[in-house]
């Protein structure tokens, strides 16, 4: 099968597990890892792995500019308002994963409108990765009219990235659960549970509805669960949901594939899950194959 070329800009922590999902993609080649500091980690293993490694950031790619079609952002916030300009100059597909927000929300189980002339996708944040997807289930069968989110890692898992980043996270989610879960309002809420052990990334999805029908909330809800476990297998819920007039709670946990991430990181397993996942949709359209994920 023909591949599509991919880089990654980033070196740290999300880059690196990203490079090791890349890896089982049957559509997509990983050529090159991008960063800053020729000492980190990502680019040593990348390095390793015999990719080409560039350690002047963006300025590697723009300097070879056939090494791919694709590019992952897993930089921060505020550097993908400079990459963004930089890549849609060159004609590449940025797949941002920051919360900067720059092109359109994108939640691989929830929508499969990417046009194949595409430039900048937003991969929203790791919450609303976990969340909107269950959102949207509700409201597809119950019409949300207000939902909240609150995302829980571990703080071994929140990064400088993550901690820098935190309002950008509320905000971008917020909007993540309106644009793309449908609801009317939406909330959004982290909390960075210092707990030792670190625990599983837990989030709480709570909706009120205008059309309570359990049934049919509950099996939308099983649905989307096996829909977003086919690419973040350690996708679950936690417990039943629970019911309560016109409201309904969902409690769900993540638990990390462990590629480059402890376990315990599904907070960032899924963000470099789904972002691998969009990038394989784009793929396959641009290589005619039918995508396989069931929404």
């Amino acid at each position: 099968m023909s591949k599509v070329k991919t880089a990654i800009i980033g070196s740290g922590n999300i880059g690196t597990d990203l490079m090791y999902k890349l890896e089982r993609s049957d559509c997509l080649e990983l050529t090159a890892m991008i960063g800053i500091d020729p000492e980190s980690d990502g680019l040593k293993r990348a390095k390793e792995r015999g990719y080409q490694v560039f350690s002047n950031g963006i300025q590697g790619l723009v300097e070879n500019p056939d090494l791919a079609d694709i590019v992952f952002d897993a930089t921060s916030a505020k550097t993908h308002v400079r990459h963004a300009k930089v890549l849609q100059e060159m004609g590449k597909i940025a797949i941002d994963l920051t919360p900067a927000a720059r092109g359109p929300f994108v939640c691989p189980a929830v929508i499969q409108t990417l046009s194949l002339d595409a430039t900048n996708v937003n991969m929203i944040t790791c919450g609303g990765q976990a969340t909107i997807p269950i959102v949207h289930a509700v409201n597809r069968v119950a019409n949300v009219t207000y939902a909240e989110i609150v995302a829980t890692i571990s703080s071994e898992s929140a990064g400088p990235g993550t901690r820098a980043n935190i309002d950008e996270f509320t905000i971008t989610t917020r909007r993540g659960i309106e644009e793309v879960g449908g609801a009317n309002q939406g909330k959004a809420i982290i909390i960075l549970n210092p707990a030792e052990p670190p625990i599983l990334m837990r989030d709480t999805v709570y909706c009120e509805v205008k059309e309570m029908n359990q049934e049919a909330i509950l099996q939308s809800i099983y649905d989307m669960v096996a829909t977003v476990s086919q690419y973040v297998p350690g996708y679950r819920l936690k417990q039943e949901p629970m019911f309560d007039d016109h409201r309904v709670t969902v409690f769900l946990e993540v638990e990390g594939a462990g590629d480059y991430f402890p376990r315990y990181a599904g907070n960032l397993d899924i963000m470099t899950a789904a972002a691998a996942r969009v990038a394989e949709d784009l793929a396959r359209r641009k290589l005619g194959i039918k995508n396989e994920v069931t929404r």
